[in-house]
């Protein structure tokens, strides 16, 4: 696919996070969610966080690239829900599969800041948006030593009062159900991670933290 050029695309509709943002129409009417990062750093770790989940099989929205390199756009879909609060019974477990993706990639935003990262499209559960996830917090601000080898993610996003979204949908996970979520992420290869983390830009440290990080779910 090639490129998207925001400057050539007609802006139809405004931002709905926290970063600047609008929805934008090509010639042909296709609609694409538009962010505008704080660096070319944290759009280039939002793309590959978005690899890491699609490596993962995790269901995101359809990335796709953008000319400007602090650019992250997705194509644009109506959703039939937006908000964990939404959820059917089966809806919430099948978000809960994919617990293990998200603490693996420390996306603290996985269920959003008000329970709007998770959305519901043809009875498939969707992260919405996964620029919380890796080196930086969903607004652009470096984690730092927060995001180390370890994975605490597996019980902060259970039981951080912090983010009670987080902890709404995660927190009645059982033994099994948090040992199914792990085993979604030890099914990928070392190899895997390095491909797809260095071909998308980011380094070999990033690469080797991930690959210890997802030895660290396996001890767990």
């Amino acid at each position: 696919m090639p490129l998207i050029d925001t400057a050539t695309l007609r802006r139809i509709g405004g931002q709905l996070g926290t970063n600047p943002a609008g929805i934008f129409q090509d010639a042909d009417g296709r609609r694409y969610y538009v962010k505008t990062l704080e660096s070319t750093a944290h759009a280039r770790n939002e793309m590959i966080a978005a690899k890491l989940y699609r490596l993962a099989g995790a269901p995101t929205l359809t990335y796709v690239n953008t000319k400007a390199p602090d650019q992250i756009a997705t194509e644009w879909i109506e959703l039939d829900k937006k908000c964990i609060a939404h959820l059917s019974e089966s809806e919430r477990k099948q978000a809960q599969q994919w617990f293990g993706v998200h603490a693996w990639t420390a996306n603290w935003d996985a269920a959003g800041f008000h329970g709007d990262n998770q959305g519901v499209v043809d009875g498939k559960v969707l992260t919405l948006d996964v620029g919380g996830a890796l080196a930086f917090r969903a607004q652009g601000d470096p984690k730092g030593k927060a995001f180390g080898s370890r994975v605490d993610e597996l019980d902060i996003l259970r039981t951080d009062e912090g983010n009670p979204h987080a902890v709404r949908l995660f927190s009645d996970m059982s033994p099994e159900d948090i040992k199914q979520a792990i085993m979604v992420v030890l099914r990928i290869t070392d190899e895997q991670i390095r491909q797809i983390i260095i071909d998308s830009g980011g380094s070999d440290m990033l690469a080797e933290k991930m690959i210890a990080r997802k030895a660290d779910m396996a001890r767990r």
